[in-house]
């Protein structure tokens, strides 16, 4: 990016910036504190369908970070959001959790397995052999697949998780049929938060820790990035990617003094 007009919005990752495992990284209440007082507009992106606003805030403020509700951006509510300018009122057979069906609920659509328009597949901790296999017969009798991120894996305590990529990969193995992700990296994810808060492109940033996903899809959307090395991308790892970040800064404590500016 060559511009230098200032930066009036602020997207931010959630897991490997704010937090790590519910723990406050370094700066991360400064920063969110910094962008409510200055009257910034931003939103915390998350690939993760799991939880509604209402349960990630919950959860950020027992990290002690104070996000409001509707400063959360999921990749299930991108995908409702897509699911309701594509098809208004549609259907869907949903493998997924709360955060997935209460955001298709509020777009108006009608969970079935009846002869649904999509099958919409979203990260659980309960997948069911049987789930899965029902949508795969649905998608092969001709319903659409849509996946709300294609995260292969994830962290938890105890070790690696299945992610939505995986159970996706699994589906498509099965089909023959690939799903359309709309999760970071798909850019999409980045113009619907843009659309959320009225933003514009050319003077809004995109804060993530991960260059295959929260950077790309930055950049891809037109957004200056900043990557930073509290999460996953590690500082000798950015050099052997194609692409770079606006600018790469150890923590969110970074930024505080910028959003200001």
């Amino acid at each position: 990016m060559t511009s230098t007009r200032p930066i009036e919005t602020w997207l931010t990752d959630m897991d490997g910036v704010l937090v790590h495992e519910e723990v406050p990284l370094p700066g991360a209440t400064d920063f969110v504190e910094a962008l409510k007082a200055t009257g910034r507009r931003f939103l915390v992106l998350t690939n993760n369908s799991i939880f509604t606003p209402r349960d990630l805030r919950a959860r950020l403020l027992g990290s002690g970070i104070d996000v409001p509700e509707d400063a959360i951006w999921t990749s299930a509510l991108a995908t409702a959001q897509f699911l309701s300018d594509q098809r208004p009122g549609g259907s869907a057979y949903v493998v997924g959790e709360a955060g997935l069906t209460t955001a298709l609920h509020d777009i108006g659509y009608v969970m079935t397995d009846r002869s649904p328009d999509y099958v919409v597949l979203g990260e659980t901790r309960t997948y069911s052999f049987e789930a899965i296999t029902r949508a795969i017969r649905l998608i092969e009798a001709g319903a659409r697949f849509i996946a709300t991120n294609p995260d292969p894996s994830g962290p938890s305590q105890q070790g690696t998780l299945p992610a939505t990529g995986s159970v996706a990969a699994l589906i498509s193995t099965a089909t023959g049929r690939q799903p359309y992700y709309i999760g970071k990296p798909n850019p999409l994810m980045m113009r619907s938060a843009l659309n959320r808060i009225d933003a514009h492109s050319e003077t809004t940033a995109m804060v993530g820790d991960r260059m295959d996903t929260d950077i790309i899809s930055g950049l891809e959307a037109g957004l200056r990035t900043f990557l930073v090395l509290t999460g996953s991308t590690r500082p000798e790892a950015v050099e052997r990617f194609p692409y770079r970040p606006t600018e790469v800064v150890d923590s969110v404590k970074d930024l505080v003094d910028r959003v200001g500016g």
